[in-house]
């Protein structure tokens, strides 16, 4: 394993104001992985990242690079690197006197600085914005030569602290395309903290969600979204709709009366059913529907639009459908429709 953590904790203050930021969070990170921490403020997302950096030690618990404990090491002696929030560039530098900085505190020689000078300059593909100020670069341009600073002096963990948070939305997603191609060609073991999902779903092999200091779930976004394991993971990864139910044998009753079949292995009595909305179909009174609802609005989203329902016992539903060219989808307010699921569409959790 690239990074692991075993239960790690860290508590801030003391007494009766000891705030308890990690509360025993093991996670392990394989070589090469693009590894995400997602969660809410003050999950404890940046904390972990912090104890990885050498920034803070931990209460408790081990902090392993490569099967080597390195919980009490300096942050200067760790082979890791960090990018932050704020790019931190030099002013007074150049791009690449700002790219080759690290390496000049290292004692690198002055061609071996000039060789990864010009390497991390095209791999970040800015080879022509070398002489320029950080002043006279876009945002997105500052982030590229942030992540060449950073993996000059080629670390085995590279951690990133929600780093595209203050770009504008168009860029944000060009950023994280490059930032997933960055790590696919260099093989570093990268480290992201974000608090946005798409971000997570978008660049990650796998992703750790947090929640009050501790790990819920880990696994792939189509895991995690597709099976979140309780209703914080399934309402926090995406939107999603929740039907409240008992179990009766194969089979839950809903609120508001209707029966619907599901897979209820591992859960009895009163559960919540969750299910995406474009996992939701509306369809005429001649098919046969899990449900009927009541339109209550339609929004507009260009490719998308959204309806929102209402059951018979008020449960709010969400619809996602793919909008017609026209961009009109002939649906009213007020208007009483069927809704099927889609199969294996719908996810039981304990209430």
């Amino acid at each position: 394993m690239a990074v692991e953590t075993r239960a790690a904790c860290k508590e801030y203050g003391t007494g009766s104001h000891t705030v308890r930021a990690l509360d025993g969070v093991s996670v392990s990170i394989e070589q090469g992985e693009f590894f995400t921490l997602l969660g809410p403020s003050g999950c404890g997302k940046t904390t972990l990242l912090r104890l990885i950096a050498g920034f803070e030690v931990p209460t408790d618990g081990q902090i392993l690079l490569h099967g080597q404990d390195i919980t009490t090491d300096p942050p200067n002696t760790r082979p890791v690197n960090t990018v932050f929030q704020s790019y931190a560039l030099f002013p007074h530098l150049n791009v690449a006197e700002n790219i080759g900085f690290s390496l000049k505190m290292l004692g690198r020689p002055r061609s071996e600085i000039r060789q990864a000078v010009d390497k991390m300059l095209s791999l970040v593909q800015l080879e022509d914005f070398a002489a320029r100020k950080p002043q006279q670069l876009s945002g997105g341009q500052q982030q590229r030569v942030a992540l060449a600073r950073a993996l000059a002096p080629e670390p085995k963990v590279l951690l990133l602290d929600e780093p595209l948070s203050a770009l504008d939305l168009k860029l944000r997603k060009e950023m994280q395309l490059e930032l997933k191609r960055l790590q696919v060609e260099t093989g570093i073991t990268f480290i992201f903290v974000t608090h946005d999902q798409e971000e997570a779903l978008t660049m990650s092999d796998r992703v750790a969600v947090m929640q009050s200091g501790a790990v819920l779930q880990i696994g792939t976004p189509r895991e995690i979204y597709n099976h979140p394991v309780d209703r914080f993971v399934a309402d926090f990864i995406g939107e999603t709709n929740f039907l409240s139910g008992r179990i009766e044998k194969d089979q839950v009753r809903l609120s508001s009366g209707e029966l619907l079949a599901v897979v209820t292995e591992g859960h009895e009595g009163e559960v919540t059913l969750a299910v995406r909305p474009e996992q939701v179909r509306l369809c005429s009174a001649e098919e046969s529907a899990n449900l009927s609802a009541t339109i209550t609005d339609t929004v507009y989203f260009g490719t998308d639009t959204h309806c929102h329902m209402r059951l018979a016992d008020q449960t709010e539903i969400v619809a996602r459908l793919q909008s017609p060219p026209s961009g009109e989808i002939g649906l009213k307010r007020g208007e009483t429709v069927g809704l099927r699921f889609a199969p294996g569409a719908l996810q039981v959790l304990d209430s």
